[in-house]
């Protein structure tokens, strides 16, 4: 199994601390935030894509070198924020020639739980998957992905930021994907869905083919900005593992 960590982004509402530093590679506790989720998959994946910025692309190879996993570093060939590809297209440059069912996420947030549940749970389900979980603010609903499920976990709508959300249950970027449905991005494409998000293509594709989620078990800490960086931190404290 292959697994495609997307890190493309600037991270601007962070600057000046990810300026010229990635976010992903950013410590919390006694380890980066990307050494919290490739540790906690490896026994489980084969191979890791990472797929980066130009601007990035060499502190991040740098990064793999200290590790034991197999993993690639692909260059996405953007410099800024505004010529950036959008999460879509990465997923889709790291795709090619992936012939493995596969993981994606991404590379910015910590789980207190490990992700090993959510890969068990989709590949016992036999579909592509996605996970979620419970969110009553309407604000936060608003700017996320939103799905409803029935009695057997299994996607019934899915909506990218609605306005008027149908359920409470927000999808954050971590997905599954059999082989065959992560190589229908272009077809995604031409068909009009968008490409900045990570969670277009999967509400895409729920639209084609049945999906189940997988309803998180534990905390996810989103590191948007500094406060959502300092308040990680502050649970991290002296955590190694």
């Amino acid at each position: 199994m292959k697994c495609i960590i997307l890190a493309a982004g600037y991270a601007t509402r962070l600057y000046p601390l990810t300026e010229n530093f990635p976010k992903p590679l950013l410590k919390v506790g006694e380890k980066s935030i990307l050494d919290w989720l490739v540790d906690d998959v490896a026994p489980l994946i084969d191979e890791f894509i990472v797929v980066t910025n130009h601007k990035f692309v060499g502190q991040f190879k740098d990064w793999s070198q200290g590790k034991q996993q197999k993993i690639v570093v692909i260059d996405d060939g953007t410099e800024s924020n505004e010529t950036r590809l959008g999460a879509v297209k990465d997923i889709q440059l790291a795709a090619q020639g992936i012939t493995d069912d596969c993981v994606v996420m991404a590379g910015d947030n910590v789980l207190d739980f490990s992700l090993q549940h959510f890969i068990r749970f989709a590949t016992g389900k036999g579909t592509s998957c996605v996970m979620c979980h419970e969110e009553n603010r309407l604000a936060a609903l608003q700017k996320t992905a939103v799905i409803t499920v029935d009695d057997n976990n299994l996607i019934t709508s899915y909506e990218e930021k609605p306005r008027e959300p149908k359920g409470h249950l927000a999808v954050p970027p971590f997905y599954f994907y059999r082989t065959a449905d992560i190589h229908r991005i272009q077809e995604a494409l031409d068909a009009g869905c968008g490409y900045d998000a990570p969670g277009s293509f999967a509400a895409w594709l729920s639209g084609q083919t049945p999906m189940h989620a997988f309803i998180m078990p534990g905390k996810r800490y989103d590191i948007g900005d500094m406060k959502s960086y300092e308040a990680v931190q502050a649970a991290y404290k002296g955590i190694t593992q």
